[in-house]
């Protein structure tokens, strides 16, 4: 026995030995296959281009890529930003991250990209700046025509064309783009040379030829006793020549491009069809900035500046510059041909050089597998053993897993029932609420305040019993309880009963309200009170999300081959988006950014309950022209079982309540418009940020007692007024449409034009994390719903007396750096040293006034007297008033100088002026001042 445990012992050894000695050869083999396939990558260059959607953009990449030809083993990785220069900094920041050698960008933009590529290069990444330069110096090498060259050049050729005397229109490129920058200001130096040279117009065509026809139609009249128009590009004056023709002048008008290059639809093609009469060569630069690549990379010479040589292509050399490009392309493909032949016979070498080393490592192999086969069958036996074992434990688990599924079946069971009996006894509390609601509500003595506070309590609690009644319903269909109850009824007047529910709302909101019947009487069997949830569903629906003066209609008919009723409920309301349309009838889905909130439940159930009719139910929608919704049933009875149908119609059931429940979210109020700025009266403003009409109404009317109250009911709205308005608070739900609680909250704390502002976030989600995250964005104060109302009262007294202290320590002569306690906030801080440093510089100019601080801080008048009343307390003239004569009592006390002297120091004209003044506020003359104080 000893003797098999020592054979098998060696033979496992040798096992392990030879494994290991076959595994070094096929990886010798392995790294000879890859050598002799592939050569190493030598370098990484990665181009970041602005966009590549037009086609100088798209010449300058295949001129990239034709030089690249003659340097192979390198790897070329290309992003797009799509105009976009977020997009292209993230995309900058994702190659550098990959480990690229050399970096080409051509910005979309200067500033936006300026500190990824100084981040780049001072990680030691070169840096080409190709066509548009950025705001700084930090880059390796820049490859790019002067785009005031190229203005200049076309300039002088359009005063020749006109010889002296005409009008011109310019087209534009993007704004704040610096080709565009460069282009107008060396054209307008050349035409400014020309007295008789009239430029009528300047519009901005970005770079595209839509836009800049468009532009164009706007000054037609202009456009019609133009002589030439000179677009900043050749898409731009392709866009041009098609507006002229239009208008029938396209003989009169002279039209000249920029960027000259060959392909159709490009500058050449433009020419040499007489579609324009010139345009300047704008070089992309593309071969250039890959020589320089490898210059850079080689160690070798190179310009940081490489400005390119430009020319005019007209009549003249059109067809000389086509028979270059033409002759390049012809190269250029000459090239890729013998490439890509070298890449064939490369290939037949690496696949045969494969093959044999495939069919070695085979035979190695065999040789392993006999070993390999003798040691599996004894370890075979061994497995045996340990599976029959596993199996005897998997059988035990298996068996406790369906205890486990019993159990749970029964805990669901459980669960369930204890849901529907909830849900039933949740109706009966409701019906207690609704029912004193309604006999109070009738009262005619009734203030009409309280009246408005009944009427929101009743709009909530009908949709509360909405929502329990259709989970009830949804229950029922997913545990199968819910059978269909079938008869044959007439669908139109069944529908024309439900329409007359919704003719009250619709005469209140001023929708109009139609139907449309293809037929007098149509049969249907289906399920009245199944049918009647889903019609009432979609309308109060389209009621919900159609504004005043909207239109609803529905229409019933039946299918061309008549196998199918059809109802349609048409709206003219805010529509939807695909995406949410894709996800309508999904259950608990809402659409995100809509200022009217739902739970995601109606479309859910309106499908299940189709569903069970055996029918089909489908939407069409489009954002803000409207929404079909379409219910298709079958007609016969074919397609339902015996247990489904009933011989006696059955009379709908729906209670006055379930009516109420589906229409109360239809009575929604149109958002109140903000007062009057010049309407305040009360000493402080606040500004409620809150999309729920019925909550910020509510809000509105407790708090318009002691303050100006203004109303917003989306992020983006409420973030201009906040800064139109520069209100004292600010109120803001968390989950807004547009911008968020948080977004909102973080851009005013962090502007110097609104972070004095108190902010108070309201929310539904009182979660420990929204709380951290409120604190993190700076907000004041985070009150959760449901909110005691007095606790928010007194939370807003509290911010505002805060705000009060805080701006007498700024009126105090202490400075703020030596204030211990009560530190102001580091943003606030800082705006006061601005602001006072300003004063103090301008102390002896007598012309120094608001406007020029407005300058100097880039806020405006009314920003900045709100701001400085808010943190100070008094307005600005009065403070730089304060402050000429506190500087005036530094130099009566201090300096041995003439009352006129001191009165020309601190900015008064006039020494007589000066006395009055500070006679008025001290009660006192200079003269008798300045003996008191040296007394």
């Amino acid at each position: 026995m000893n003797r098999v445990r020592t054979f098998a012992c060696r033979l496992l050894s040798l096992s392990v030995n030879l494994s290991v000695f076959i595994a070094v050869i096929c990886c010798l083999l392995l790294f000879s296959c890859k050598d002799n396939a592939l050569p190493e990558k030598k370098y990484r260059i990665a181009f970041s281009q602005c966009t590549g959607d037009d086609n100088w953009r798209r010449r300058m990449l295949a001129d990239m890529k034709r030089e690249m030809a003659f340097h192979p083993g390198i790897e070329f990785l290309y992003k797009d930003a799509k105009d976009n220069s977020r997009l292209q900094a993230r995309q900058v920041r994702e190659l550098m991250n990959e480990g690229i050698d050399l970096l080409m960008i051509s910005p979309n933009e200067a500033q936006p990209l300026t500190g990824v590529v100084e981040d780049a290069f001072n990680k030691g990444i070169p840096v080409i700046v190709i066509d548009r330069t950025i705001a700084s110096k930090l880059y390796t090498s820049f490859i790019g025509a002067d785009n005031v060259e190229v203005g200049k050049m076309a300039g002088d050729y359009a005063a020749n064309l006109l010889h002296g005397k005409g009008n011109i229109i310019e087209v534009i490129g993007r704004p704040g783009s610096t080709p565009a920058i460069g282009r107008q200001k060396g054209f307008q130096q050349s035409i400014s040379q020309h007295p008789d040279i009239n430029i009528n117009a300047e519009i901005y065509g970005n770079w595209l030829k839509d836009d800049a026809a468009a532009g164009l139609l706007k000054v037609k009249d202009k456009l019609m006793h133009a002589d030439l128009v000179f677009a900043h590009n050749d898409v731009m004056a392709l866009g041009t020549y098609q507006v002229c023709k239009k208008l029938g002048i396209e003989n009169k008008v002279k039209i000249i491009g920029v960027d000259g290059q060959p392909g159709p639809g490009s500058g050449l093609d433009l020419i040499s069809n007489h579609l324009i009469n010139a345009t300047m060569l704008y070089p992309t630069g593309g071969q250039e900035a890959i020589r320089t690549a490898f210059k850079i990379l080689n160690g070798e010479p190179f310009s940081k500046e490489n400005i390119l040589q430009t020319l005019v292509i007209d009549s003249t050399n059109v067809h000389l510059m086509q028979l270059q490009a033409n002759k390049i392309d012809e190269q250029q493909k000459d090239i890729e041909k013998q490439q890509a032949l070298l890449e064939a016979q490369q290939a037949i070498y690496n696949s045969q050089t494969t093959l044999l080393n495939i069919a070695v490592t085979a035979l190695v192999l065999v040789l392993i597998l006999g070993i390999i086969v003798l040691v599996a069958w004894r370890n075979n036996r061994i497995i045996n053993r340990q599976l029959s074992a596993s199996n005897n434990e998997i059988l035990l688990q298996r068996n406790q897993l369906i205890e486990m599924t019993a159990k749970a079946k029964e805990a669901t069971e459980a669960k369930f029932n204890f849901f529907t009996n909830i849900s039933h006894e949740l109706r009966t509390p409701l019906t207690l609420i609704l029912g004193p609601l309604e006999d109070a509500l009738t009262s005619p003595k009734l203030h009409f305040t309280i009246k408005n506070d009944l009427e929101v309590m009743q709009k909530n609690a009908l949709r509360l019993l909405r929502l329990v009644n259709q989970l009830m319903d949804f229950r029922k269909i997913e545990h199968s309880q819910m059978k269909l109850r079938a008869s044959e009824n007439n669908l139109i007047a069944f529908v024309a009963d439900i329409l007359n529910a919704f003719k009250e709302i619709a005469k209140k909101k001023n929708i109009s309200l139609n139907s449309s019947y293809r037929v007098n009487e149509l049969m249907v069997w289906f399920d009245t009170n199944l049918l009647d949830k889903v019609l009432f569903n979609l309308l109060s629906n389209a009621f919900k999300f159609t504004k005043e003066n909207g239109f609803v209609t529905v229409t019933v008919s039946t299918s061309k081959d008549g196998k199918e009723a059809i109802i349609q409920v048409e709206d003219s309301g805010i529509g939807m988006t695909p995406e949410t349309a894709a996800h309508a009838f999904d259950l608990f889905y809402q659409e995100q950014g809509t200022a009217i909130k739902g739970t995601g439940l109606g479309l859910a159930l309106s499908k299940e309950l189709i569903g069970l009719h055996h029918g089909s139910i489908s939407l069409q929608s489009e954002k803000w022209k409207g929404t079909t919704f379409e219910v298709r049933l079958p007609l016969g009875t074919a397609h339902l079982a015996t247990d489904e149908m009933v011989k006696d119609a059955n009379p709908s059931t729906t209670a006055y309540e379930d009516i109420k429940a589906y229409i109360a979210d239809s009575n929604i109020q149109p958002a109140a418009a903000p007062a009057a700025i010049n309407g305040s009266s009360k000493e402080y403003s606040i500004l409620l940020i809150e999309d729920s009409d019925d909550l910020r109404n509510f809000l509105k009317n407790r708090l318009v007692a002691n303050f100006d109250v203004y109303e917003a009911d989306n992020g983006n709205t409420g973030l201009s007024m906040a800064y139109e308005l520069v209100p004292d608070l600010i109120i803001c739900d968390l989950s807004l449409p547009g911008k968020d609680g948080l977004q909102i909250t973080e851009t005013l704390k962090t502007d110097i034009r609104s972070s004095h502002i108190p902010v108070i976030i309201l929310t539904a989600n009182n979660s420990v994390e929204k709380q951290i995250a409120s604190m993190q964005f700076r907000a004041d104060a985070f009150i959760a719903k449901p909110f005691n109302l007095q606790h928010l009262e007194e939370t807003i007294k509290s911010l505002l007396k805060n705000r009060k202290m805080l701006r007498e320590h700024y009126t105090t002569d202490a400075s703020p750096q030596e204030s211990k306690a009560g530190a102001p906030k580091k943003l606030d801080r800082k705006f006061i040293n601005e602001f006072t440093a300003i004063v103090e510089k301008n102390i002896a100019n007598e012309n120094f006034s608001i406007e020029d601080i407005c300058k100097a801080t880039g806020i405006s008048r009314m920003q900045l007297s709100r701001k400085i009343k808010a943190l100070l307390g008094i307005n600005v003239n009065e403070y730089i008033l304060n402050a000429r004569l506190q500087k005036a009592k530094y130099l009566l006390t201090n300096e041995d100088l003439t009352i006129a002297e001191v009165a020309y120091q601190v900015g008064f004209s006039s020494q007589a002026y000066f006395a009055t003044v500070f006679k008025n506020k001290l009660s006192v003359t200079p003269s008798e001042f300045k003996e008191k104080a040296r007394g």
